[in-house]
């Protein structure tokens, strides 16, 4: 089995804070559904690193075409259509329910589970994607 992709492979410095956690959680998002890690890794550089959606405000204010062709970019193309549109409810929940900061998540959460259970809640993610998530972002957090 090929070796886990962390955060710093990916050149995301997670102790810096907010904005590098949520471009783990975009990463996490794509390690988590069942496509190649390489491609995953693809997909997330060329939103992040290429198109500079790096905060749930900026991938907001993509389009779902933009978004979809994005994935295209990084062969991401087995779940492109339902990512996209996954992609754009989960900026669109963390910006309305918590105010864009995936540290307000964990700042209402009273416990690890609470906060898995949270994160849960967000459409297309899975208890692979919070283990993923969490396996980074519990450096910092816990």
């Amino acid at each position: 089995m090929a070796r886990e992709i962390s955060a710093k492979d990916l050149g995301i410095e997670i102790e810096k804070g907010e904005g590098e956690l949520f471009k783990w959680f975009i990463a996490s998002f794509l390690f988590g559904k069942r496509i190649q890690q390489d491609i995953a890794a693809e997909a997330y550089r060329v939103i992040v690193d290429k198109h500079k959606r790096d905060t749930p405000r900026k991938l907001c204010n993509c389009s779902r075409q933009q978004l979809i062709s994005m994935l295209g970019e990084g062969r991401y193309v087995r779940y492109d259509e339902s990512t996209a549109e996954r992609l754009l409810k989960l900026c669109e929940k963390l910006n309305s329910e918590y105010g864009g900061k995936l540290g307000n998540i964990r700042e209402q959460s009273e416990s690890r589970t609470a906060l898995e259970k949270r994160l849960a809640e967000f459409e297309g993610i899975g208890p692979k994607t919070v283990e993923i998530f969490m396996r980074e972002a519990a450096k910092v957090w816990y």
